[in-house]
């Protein structure tokens, strides 16, 4: 790289060319000796990362080293301000100069200048720096000459270099002051700007790596998501491990200082960016999308969260509104009857079967009055009928009479790690079932009401735990390190019974209505939560196939309305990855 510093002139002790005159020659020649620093300066600056190429240290010459070319510096012959050379003289001189330079033969074009002592090592250090296969220099007549500067004569060029591998070639045009020296000499004047006009204004050119670009957000499939969809904004903060990084790329760039980032002039290779792929299914994430924004009226509160069983991979993501909160991942809220699957497996290890008597009362006391949406006395019903008509008042009793407090837990943990510190790739709130204190407490929980605390997320696991029989704890970014494992797996009469039981509500139970038409191993459990006495909240877990899915929807009543509707929506798609 090559830097210039324009502060020679007062290092130096340089006076002013009208006092000259006056001098004897060795003083003239001492005053006139300017000092300059050319050396290597390494700057990281904006995107462009440190990597450029040892530059050669043209101070080094300046002071006895050798110079490109081998060729020793001489005293400067300082330029006149009397005439100007005639345009014929200046384009002489001009192209003698940039032929010798084109050639690399830097003493020689440095011999044609009114600083020799300054050009020899630039033009090295720009030629090593560089290293262009093709290097041509072409004169294009009389240019302006700057304002404020008699006795000068311009002469235009034209630059062109090419390098190895790069399929372009760089290009720009460039201005040389022609003057004449003491010596009656016509030489170009050398000033920084004669290498590139962009130097006229200080600073330094090097080559440098150029960072990366980020990695660009593919589905599992290879296909990139929609411009307008919420999931890439919910994908922000996504833990890569590495993924996604793209190959860096090289160009050659002015650095004007470390306080300003450095400025391309030509790219040498383009910045790669590598497919930065997710689990998520682009064409399952446009369903819910639309489907979450459909059944929460485009400004209401919900979360979707749909799951590969078979592998735990999350297909697809939504949290509305759009922009705030990512509830889907990062809620914690009570999820009312669908946490009747966790009690349910808790009761069937406890000993009952589908087909075991379980009376549907009108009420039930612990000692808080409970009761169901549907009013009235079921009594001949059994653990199946009370889990597909969403007894609460079944579920409370048989759950005081076999579960020891703390039992749901524990099931919930062990089977389907629930509790468990997952890493998803992205920040998540884990379960919360907290040790009841009294038996209220306790009847809470066994509908998923009082201090339980789930999000989408949970539940879609929860389902596909149920539809594959093993806890598979769902990631948004495949190879996740310290992905959570449940200390055991659902046994597999309970699986069994729970996929019959789930079954059963879709087929007469309260998931009748969502899931008509629905066909292929399907499975499902609707909630209605109560919280802090507003309207409840619409809940809905489900599978069909290698396909789970959770919904919630704030506020909308109960589960086979707005949030079964949108589940339905989601499972007819399917997964067909």
């Amino acid at each position: 790289m090559i830097e210039f510093d324009d502060d020679r002139y007062e290092e130096a002790g340089f006076a002013d060319d009208e006092h000259g005159a006056e001098e004897a020659p060795a003083e003239a020649a001492t005053r006139r000796r300017r000092a300059v620093r050319i050396g290597v300066a390494v700057v990281c600056g904006g995107m462009l990362a440190v990597g450029g190429v040892g530059a050669y240290n043209v101070a080094n010459a300046i002071r006895g080293g050798s110079g490109g070319g081998g060729a020793q510096p001489v005293q400067p012959a300082a330029a006149t301000a009397t005439r100007a050379p005639t345009a014929q003289e200046a384009e002489t001189a001009a192209k003698g100069f940039l032929d010798a330079w084109a050639k690399q033969d830097f003493a020689a074009a440095a011999a044609l200048t009114d600083r020799q002592d300054l050009a020899t090592g630039a033009l090295a250090t720009f030629q090593r720096t560089l290293n262009p296969e093709e290097f041509t220099l072409t004169p294009t007549g009389a240019a302006a000459a700057p304002a404020g500067q008699p006795g000068r004569t311009a002469v235009g060029f034209h630059a062109r270099l090419r390098f190895d591998g790069v399929d372009r070639a760089w290009e720009y045009d460039g201005s040389l002051g022609v003057v004449r020296t003491d010596e009656g000499r016509t030489a170009v004047h050398w000033e920084p700007g004669v290498i590139h006009p962009s130097l006229a204004a200080g600073g330094s050119i090097d080559v440098r790596t150029v960072d990366a670009l980020p990695g660009r957000l593919v589905d599992r499939n290879g296909k990139p998501f929609d411009e307008s969809s919420p999931v890439k904004a919910m994908l922000a903060g996504v833990k890569t491990g590495g993924a996604g990084t793209g190959t860096p790329g090289r160009a050659v760039v002015l650095v004007r200082g470390s306080a300003q980032p450095a400025e391309q002039l030509f790219a040498l290779t383009d910045p790669g960016a590598a497919e930065f792929k997710v689990t998520l299914d682009a064409e399952l994430q446009r369903a819910a999308d639309a489907a979450l924004k459909e059944q929460t009226g485009g400004g209401g509160a919900g979360s979707v969260v749909a799951v590969e069983p078979s592998t735990g991979h999350v297909l697809a993501m939504a949290s509305a509104p759009a922009g705030a909160f990512n509830r889907a991942l990062g809620g914690g809220i009570a999820p009312g009857s669908t946490m009747k699957v966790v009690t349910g497996a808790a009761l069937l290890e406890a000993g009952l079967r589908p087909d075991s008597p379980a009376p549907c009362r009108d009420t039930a006391t612990s000692p808080r009055v409970w009761h169901n949406d549907e009013r009235g006395d079921h009594l001949g019903y059994t653990l199946a009928d009370d889990f597909a008509h969403s007894c609460n008042t079944a579920f409370i009793e048989q759950g005081l009479a076999k579960l020891q407090p703390g039992t749901l837990a524990k099931v919930a943990s062990e089977q389907f790690g629930l509790g468990l510190e997952w890493h998803t790739g992205l920040l998540s709130f884990d379960a919360r079932i907290p040790a009841p204190g009294n038996r209220d407490e306790q009847a809470a929980e066994y509908i998923g009401q009082g201090s339980v605390r789930m999000n989408t997320l949970l539940m879609a696991s929860v389902a596909a735990t149920v539809q594959s029989g093993t806890f598979r704890q769902p990631v948004v970014v495949d190879g996740v390190a310290d992905r959570a494992t449940a200390p055991g797996r659902l046994p597999a009469g309970v699986a069994s019974d729970l996929r019959a039981m789930m079954a059963k509500t879709v087929r007469e139970g309260t998931a009748r209505t969502p899931m008509a038409g629905i066909g292929g191993q399907v499975g499902a459990k609707t909630g209605t939560a109560e919280v802090d006495g507003k309207n409840p909240n619409s809940w809905f877990i489900a599978y069909r196939g290698d396909l789970a899915v959770a919904v919630e929807v704030e506020g909308a009543g109960h589960g086979a309305e707005a949030a079964g509707r949108a589940a339905a929506q989601i499972l007819r798609v399917g997964n067909n990855g």
